[in-house]
């Protein structure tokens, strides 16, 4: 199967009931939307809706009538924390030609875009399934790996045992460890990441 690589556009918060809100509504709406990518943003997608609505200047129930609930919210802002990064990150290791800088470009971004944004690890767990396009960056995540995993493999330059599956929960520890202990400087994180792209060699 071919990566995806389009990201599905944000979903219009202003036109969810499929007409235009009133002047007021519209602007509950960006407001909520701003204080939502400002939550998200270094925290990660389980930030109370209570710090979202009080951000936003609105209460806890305009959020759910305007996007449904978190899920909503999620899909509303999502392309603009992570999406469009991660799409980019996948078009860029298509257009490498070389099978192994495909997989270290890739790893590495993927590393990079991990260090400064938790929401990529929300994404990977799919903490929130019922966000369609958290589920969407997730797929075409995997069907990217998968592609590069098996490029890597039939031209000899990753060990045979290693598999797209072991990046996806190398990755998952990698932001779970960037939460849950001090972060790293970058310098020694940039580091690690080398050290793991050299285990990827063929033994």
């Amino acid at each position: 199967m071919s990566p995806r690589t389009s990201p599905p556009g944000d979903r219009e918060a202003a036109q969810v009931a499929g007409a235009p809100l009133r002047a007021d509504a519209a602007r509950n709406v960006a407001q909520i939307r701003a204080a939502a990518i400002a939550a998200f943003r270094g925290r990660g997608l389980d930030t109370p809706l209570e710090e979202i609505a009080a951000a936003a200047g609105v209460s806890k129930a305009t959020i759910y009538n305007r996007f449904g609930g978190r899920a909503g919210l999620i899909d509303a802002v999502i392309g603009k924390l992570v999406a469009a990064e991660m799409y980019a990150i996948m078009d860029k290791a298509l257009q490498v030609a070389d099978p192994w800088q495909a997989i270290a470009t890739y790893v590495t971004d993927r590393r990079d875009l991990q260090y400064r944004e938790p929401a990529f690890t929300d994404a990977l767990l799919m903490t929130y399934p019922d966000s369609g396009q958290l589920a969407a960056i997730a797929r075409a995540a995997i069907d990217m790996t998968t592609s590069l995993v098996q490029r890597g493999h039939d031209a000899g330059v990753i060990r045979r045992d290693f598999t797209a599956g072991d990046l996806y929960y190398a990755d998952v520890a990698n932001g779970l460890a960037l939460r849950k202990l001090p972060r790293p400087a970058r310098q020694d994180y940039d580091r690690r990441i080398r050290f793991f792209l050299d285990s990827l060699r063929p033994r």
